[in-house]
């Protein structure tokens, strides 16, 4: 009992320290985000580059999704997780962390008019800027789950998604 008590405790001990590794490097990270917004972490998690955005007005949203349900288009009610950044100088980062491992699939938007929701045009068309994980995007619309999704060990990731305008 006392051999499994002591394991438990250092398993403790060694995620905390963990967790304050990572939270030392987020705050170094974001002290410093202008320079360094595009710098390689050591915490765990899916790290997204958005390269190409167009202007630096409005927000990117990024949705992680866990299943086709909802996806690539139902943020609120089927994104396992949404971050919302602030576009520097036509680029952006969101980081999901505490992803357990799994299959997912990712869907960023460029929110210009702060909305909350990709616009489209009486078409259907969309008129911001949008794009996946692990696809470019069909000109017949958007990926489907499976064409979208990677694996994810729990590790770190890093992944770019372009969006397209």
């Amino acid at each position: 009992m006392r051999k499994i008590m002591g394991k438990s405790t250092h398993r403790k001990s060694a995620l905390v320290s963990m967790g304050v590794r990572c939270a030392l490097s987020a705050v170094l990270v974001f002290a410093n985000f202008p320079t360094i917004a595009f710098a390689q972490s050591s915490c765990p998690g899916i790290h997204v580059k958005i390269p190409n955005i167009k202007n630096s007005t409005g927000n990117i949203a990024c949705g992680i999704f866990e299943s086709p349900e909802g996806f690539p288009n139902k943020f609120l009610g089927s994104a396992k997780a949404i971050i919302i950044r602030k576009i520097q100088k036509t680029k952006a980062q969101c980081v999901f962390s505490d992803i357990p491992p799994g299959t997912y699939a990712i869907a960023v938007i460029h929110d210009e008019n702060m909305n909350g929701e990709l616009d489209t045009n009486w078409l259907g068309v969309p008129k911001e800027g949008y794009g996946f994980s692990n696809t470019t995007v069909d000109e017949f619309g958007a990926p489907a789950f499976s064409a979208a999704s990677f694996p994810y060990d729990g590790q770190n990731i890093d992944l770019t998604i372009r969006l397209n305008y």
